[in-house]
């Protein structure tokens, strides 16, 4: 048998590499040393372990969420609606994982998780960078979030730059303009600092693509990619509303917020207001 036979064997009818001495493999590709070392419970409670790896598959999700959505931002800028399509239609299944994440939490009791929250001091998820920024490209952005931030210069800084760039909302509205629709002035110049309000010529430019959609079914089609998104994280937002009441019912959450009371609220917001009464308008 040769060197190179002996370093590959079979298994069942399968041939595989078996010898990884000067060659990469599955875990030094994936850095599974690192990520499956991660998860350090304060507590030592069994259940921690659930609590911290829910959380952490949670952020990768919205990484790569925040991949998709910048990306997709700039080919709708650029008039590439396609590839757009293809990333939007991949965040909507994304955010269906991030749902389903809190059937899994649900299985945690109160009483299993009073035995570990203490531990937790003041962390928590109303923290999450990531879920800023993803509010952010949506284009709800709120200035006092940033202050939570104000340890860390280079995530803030982070932080601050996509707080001042245009919302997928934004390029979607300026792409009814570059069609020809007529869209107020200040709604194409305006501060994209500040949180986005209805207007009504954006609300007539997308009536009439849902009127002629043969003639703009490039903006029809980007107008139910959103309605998707904001659906999904409407649903996203329920279940984790629920999930916390079922949890800890009204307690204040370990981050100072009044818990399911403030989840609860933020179930009416809006990030494209139009897109949603243009069908009253049909």
């Amino acid at each position: 048998m040769s060197k190179k036979e002996e370093q590959n064997h079979s298994i069942g009818n399968e041939r595989v590499h078996t010898d990884f001495i000067n060659n990469m493999t599955y875990g030094d590709y994936l850095h599974l040393d690192t990520l499956l070392t991660s998860q350090k419970r304060l507590s030592g409670h069994h259940d921690e372990m659930l609590f911290i790896i829910i959380h952490q598959v949670s952020e990768l999700w919205m990484k790569l969420i925040l991949h998709e959505l910048k990306t997709s931002i700039a080919s709708i800028e650029a008039g590439e609606f396609s590839p757009a399509f293809k990333m939007l239609s991949r965040v909507s299944k994304i955010q269906s994982q991030i749902i389903h994440a809190w059937d899994v939490l649900s299985t945690l009791t109160p009483a299993e998780y009073i035995q570990f929250r203490d531990d937790l001091g003041q962390a928590s998820g109303f923290q999450s960078y990531q879920y800023r920024m993803i509010e952010f490209a949506l284009g709800y952005k709120t200035p006092h979030v940033l202050k939570i931030y104000q340890k860390d210069p280079e995530l803030l800084s982070q932080l601050q730059d996509a707080y001042k760039a245009p919302s997928l909302y934004d390029v979607s509205i300026q792409a009814l303009s570059k069609a020809g629709f007529s869209i107020d002035e200040k709604v194409l110049k305006r501060d994209f600092t500040t949180p986005y309000k209805e207007n009504g010529s954006v609300l007539a430019a997308w009536t009439e693509v849902y009127e002629n959609t043969t003639q703009f079914w490039d903006l029809y089609e980007l107008a139910e990619k959103l309605i998707d998104l904001e659906d999904w994280l409407q649903q996203w937002r329920f279940r984790h509303m629920k999930t916390v009441e079922r949890i800890i019912g009204h307690k204040i959450g370990t981050g100072g917020s009044s818990g399911v009371s403030y989840l609860k609220k933020v179930l009416d917001h809006q990030f494209f207001p139009e897109l949603w009464n243009v069908r009253t308008n049909l």
